[in-house]
């Protein structure tokens, strides 16, 4: 194999015999005399017996037999994380990636704290890319540095005549190489990492992994069996533990009957908590048997009862469109209120979002080990940040987090709901084990999932905008009103929010259209429903709202709504680019019989992007049907192109769900589905081809995991109405609702 030879002008660095590098946030570097098999990730146990059995120095171990040991701090549920972070360090270390190993990173934020999310550990939002990739690419660079400079005073050559190829230092004057294992048995590391400055970076164009197709470390084991999830952890003497919690958040067992429960075989103990009653027993079944015979009545005092969601939506629809209503403003630029009384015209529109919940492969679970004294603890579970875990679980407990060791799983999926500041599914194992004095494995069923599941809120949209004489856009003003989510996710963020909601908010800010007056305002609902961020957070439903209200606006100035939003990005190249190629890949203007095409554009934190729908309709049912589907991205420079193309594929079937049959319903304040016959996600038979384009670009990434989920809902409901003229305002889009609005487009037309 060859190898480009990178070869950068360096420095030279002050040196002195130190074991670790010390930079820029908590940054190290180690050397090291051998590195366990058990760090191979394409191993069956590796990431349980890497956090459990390896203790290496944070981010980089360099092993004197070439291994090279990367710490990859985001948790992996699907998305390829474990495997792109490292990945961009490798890049710049110029690092043979066959000789890679890559490590969970233990839950430290001080040390694998994501720059680009304030610091925590916490791997949502398609931040992990984004937020890591500068600091991990630096990082790379000094160690490459530090490796050069050991070299360079080995040979005694100068450090400027000195390069690298994948794992090796050449000095091609005298022809000597010396492999990075070879550097490591005699390396000298300086107390402090040497400075890098961005023209030492290596360009775009001499990536050998970033931007190709590399495949990601955790496959192997997921193919062949042998992966470890939470769900596969075997504890000696561990007992099966399920909860009974109250419907409703706030409610509390009232009156216990458990005698039917105590006389099943193999129940060991039944546990009064302060949300729910617990069942200990030594097999699954003996569990959950047992719990279907507790008798409980639930104390009557929280807020949720007698909530429905009916009900919600006149409130919440009244409080949108109450003006004298002030909201928080989540974005204003201008003065769009008073633009919009000046406006030649006027354009009203109100949409609506139900309530969905996450539908994750892997329902939630957790292992504890709490200790006789109940002093420490011992955790196995799947979660989107790992200190949050930890910290649930010492508070639980009421011990120090230093006396809680975690072991960090592969997820079956999170969405969202497994990024909780309290994790109670955690808790729940924790406290039962306490209990029991034994481990414990928590399982949560299906139903357990649906039934107590945190749920993307309830959305009332009330949208207004104002065309000059001309027909321009000058103002756009969008209220939203919604459940309350991050005082209920993280109260600790809320705290710093100054009430503003950034997850059930995000998406209404319209920076890259230039409409000159802007307000985006958060009306929110304090309901007791249990909330949560899902896939996309709010830039879904309020995507949603503000992408059909400007095809209604489109079609009110009778301008092509493709064009409209070319008018919109008139100063914007990138995401003119997306629009007029998605455009063009969809064949924009050639009318299809039986069939409409629908258009939305999204600018999803910088990631932008186009989708063009092809639907019909199943006129007697009301039933849509989507036959094929569009999407262009631009999210900067695509780590992993490949990976970027499947999450946004999965991103356009989440999408499809929530537009078209993902429905939570409430009644006295609990929830009325149960599992996925009545909670209906999108089958093989519902998914139409997908024509992705990735337009990556030499820009910062931004991004790909959930940006496709927003743009699916738009496109449909744009779609009918082309074909059919009936506007659809509501999500999901369920064939009862596409046959109101036939009926009411009928009546309108005649």
């Amino acid at each position: 194999m060859t190898h480009s030879v990178h070869n950068k002008k360096i420095p030279p660095v002050d040196s002195g015999r130190r074991r670790f590098m010390v930079g820029a946030a908590g940054f190290t570097f180690g050397v090291t005399c051998g590195l366990p098999a058990a760090l191979n990730l394409a191993s069956g146990d590796a990431l349980a017996a890497a956090s459990r059995d390896i203790v290496v120095s944070p981010w980089v171990t360099i092993s004197t037999d070439g291994t090279i040991a990367i710490m990859s701090p985001a948790a992996e549920m699907g998305q390829g994380s474990l495997t792109s972070l490292p990945l961009i360090l490798a890049e710049e270390l110029d690092a043979d990636w066959a000789t890679v190993r890559v490590v969970p990173a233990p839950p430290n934020e001080a040390v694998y704290g994501n720059p680009g999310f304030g610091g925590i550990m916490y791997t949502a939002g398609s931040f992990a890319v984004n937020g890591y990739f500068k600091a991990l690419r630096t990082f790379g660079a000094q160690v490459r540095l530090v490796l050069l400079e050991n070299a360079a005073r080995h040979w005694g050559a100068p450090l400027a005549e000195l390069a690298t190829v994948p794992g090796v230092v050449l000095h091609e004057k005298s022809g000597r190489r010396l492999t990075y294992g070879e550097i490591a048995a005699f390396a000298e590391i300086p107390a402090k990492a040497p400075e890098i400055t961005p023209d030492q970076l290596k360009k775009t164009s001499e990536f050998r992994l970033i931007g190709k197709d590399v495949m990601r470390v955790e496959l192997p084991g997921k193919v062949n069996g042998s992966a470890q999830y939470s769900i596969d952890v075997q504890v000696p003497g561990m007992l099966y533990g399920v909860i009974e919690r109250a419907p409703v958040e706030g409610a509390a067992p009232d009156k216990i009957d458990d005698t039917a429960a105590r006389g099943i075989d193999g129940v060991v103990q039944i546990v009064q908590l302060p949300y729910g009653v617990g069942v200990l027993a030594e097999t699954p079944w003996a569990a959950f048997n047992a719990r279907r015979a507790l008798k409980i009545t639930w104390t009557r005092d929280a807020k949720a009862w007698g909530y429905s969601d009916e009900g919600a939506y006149k409130a919440f629809a009244t409080a949108a469109r109450d003006l004298a209503r002030t909201g928080l403003a989540w974005e204003k630029v201008g003065d769009a209120p008073d633009a919009i009384k000046q406006a030649k015209t006027v354009i009203e529109g109100e949409y609506r979002c139900d309530y969905a919940y996450h539908a994750q492969m892997e329902p939630l679970n957790s292992v504890a080990s709490v200790s006789p004294a109940g002093d420490a603890v011992e955790i196995w579970c799947g979660t989107q940040s790992q200190p949050m875990a930890v910290v649930a679980a010492a508070k639980a407990l009421g011990i120090p987090t230093a006396r809680v060791t975690f072991h960090g799983m592969l997820l079956g999926g999170g969405f969202g709901r497994r990024g909780h500041r309290d994790e109670e599914f955690v808790v729940d194992s924790v406290l039962l084990s306490k209990a029991a004095k034994k481990p414990v494995k928590v399982l949560w069923t299906r139903e357990d999932d649906v039934k107590n599941g945190r749920m993307r809120p309830l959305y009332v949209h009330y949208l207004r905008a104002g065309l000059d004489a001309s027909g321009r856009v000058v103002a756009l003003h969008q209220r939203v009103a919604c459940d309350q989510v991050l005082p209920f996710q993280d109260p600790v963020r809320s705290a710093k929010s100054k009430g503003l909601d950034n997850i059930a908010m995000r998406g209404t800010e319209l920076k890259t259209y230039d409409i000159p007056h802007r307000l985006a305002e958060q009306v929110s609902q304090v309901t007791g429903i249990r909330t949560s961020s899902l896939r996309a957070i709010g830039v879904g439903p309020n995507k949603f709202a503000s992408e059909v209200f400007l095809d209604e606006v489109a079609v009110k100035r009778g301008i092509d709504p493709v064009a409209l939003r070319l008018e919109l990005l008139r100063n914007q190249p990138r995401a003119r680019a997306v629009v007029e190629e998605v455009a063009r890949m969809a064949d924009w203007g050639r009318k299809r019989e039986g069939r409409g095409l629908g258009f939305a554009y999204c600018d999803y934190t910088g990631t932008q992007l186009g989708a063009v729908a092809e639907v019909s309709i199943e006129r007697a049912t009301g039933r849509i049907m989507v036959h094929n589907f569009w999407l262009t991205i631009d999210p900067g420079i695509a780590v992993q192109p490949d990976n970027v193309i499947a999450q946004t594929e999965s991103s356009i079937v989440y999408g499809l769900g929530l537009a078209l049959t993902e429905r939570i319903t409430y009644e006295d304040g609990v929830v009325k589905q149960s599992n996925f016959y009545d909670y209906e996600v999108p089958r093989m038979r519902d998914i139409p081809p997908l024509h992705i384009k990735l337009m990556a670009t030499d820009n910062h990434p931004t991004g790909a995991g959930q940006m496709a989920t927003p743009l699916v809902a738009p496109a449909i409901a744009n779609a009918v109405f082309q074909l059919t003229g009936a506007r659809i305002r509501q999500t999901p889009m369920l064939p009862q609702r596409v046959k109101q609005a036939l009926l009411d487009a009928g009546r309108n037309t005649a």
